[in-house]
């Protein structure tokens, strides 16, 4: 940056360059916006510089797009001037939210909460709370899965050089994800019958910390890749003494595996510290997070 006096600067052609690459920090690079929206010179410079890179092809699609069917929505905007102001506001809430809480992986949470309760009620099963707490905690790591990544965002390469894309929109959609599916499904569980299963808030820390855990696998390997690791690792931990079983003991079995993982202040203070050690993680590897993650 070149500054011309105190309070006076301009952005250099690295700088713009930079930017442009979607490679500058993002402390930098939101103080380069900051500087553009009072700057027309810099401004100029920094819309030559991103219209040479490949995303500015993309880009100036997005914008023609949208300039061919403004006319078409200030019409019906001006005539509910109410509805203006919150009109955006939505759609910048659910494209923060991501696919996973737009698409079918909602449907999806409400149909494992119901057919839980189905299974116990309906079905008279008796271990439908074990089944729901075998299978809840790869729920939120699903929903990640779904939320983040050039599968979710046609222009994700673009976005994740941006200020707001990034472990910041990663972050803001986990949060959503884990706001839908743990008060569901633990709601659910509570309204199931126990049957010698562990609580029905027993699996939010291990939920907690394999949704960091994938974040973290994510920052390698993709979205998808880590929550398969993830997913699949929880599942054969408590699922591999149920085959092994004898008889009707499948149900008794997934109870008593599941009560070594998650209960006692033993099991969760283990989870607790693997989330902890998560969350460290993912802040060393946020940089990563900085370019496009791979599927």
């Amino acid at each position: 940056m070149t500054h011309g006096n105190a309070r006076i600067w301009h952005a250099s052609d690295d700088l713009v360059a930079r930017y442009a690459e979607g490679s500058l920090p993002e402390p930098d690079a939101w103080s380069l916006e900051k500087h553009l929206e009072g700057c027309a010179g810099c401004a100029a410079q920094v819309s030559q510089a991103v219209r040479s890179t490949t995303a500015g092809a993309v880009l100036a699609q997005v914008r023609g797009a949208v300039l061919e069917a403004a006319p078409t929505v200030r019409q019906p905007l001006a005539r509910t001037p109410p509805a203006t102001p919150a009109l955006p506001r939505l759609a910048r809430l659910l494209w923060a939210a991501g696919p996973a809480v737009r698409g079918a992986w909602l449907p999806a949470v409400l149909l494992v909460a119901v057919g839980a309760t189905a299974l116990g009620y309906g079905g008279g099963f008796p271990g439908a709370r074990a089944l729901l707490l075998a299978i809840a905690p790869v729920v939120p790591v699903a929903g990640v899965a779904l939320s983040y990544g050039p599968h979710a965002d046609p222009l994700h390469e673009v976005v994740a050089a941006t200020p707001a894309g990034g472990l910041r929109l990663a972050l803001t959609r986990t949060a959503a994800v884990l706001a839908v599916s743990l008060p569901l499904l633990t709601l659910t569980g509570l309204l199931l019958p126990a049957s010698g299963a562990p609580t029905a808030a027993a699996w939010l820390l291990p939920g907690l910390a394999l949704t960091l855990a994938t974040l973290v696998l994510a920052s390698f390997a993709g979205c998808r890749t880590a929550a398969g690791v993830t997913a699949g690792g929880w599942l054969c931990a408590v699922l591999a003494p149920v085959p092994a079983a004898p008889g009707g003991e499948a149900t008794a079995r997934l109870a008593e595996q599941l009560s070594r993982c998650l209960d006692g202040a033993g099991a969760q203070g283990a989870w607790a510290a693997a989330a902890a050690l998560s969350a460290v993680l993912l802040a060393a590897r946020r940089p990563a997070y900085d370019r496009p993650i791979r599927r």
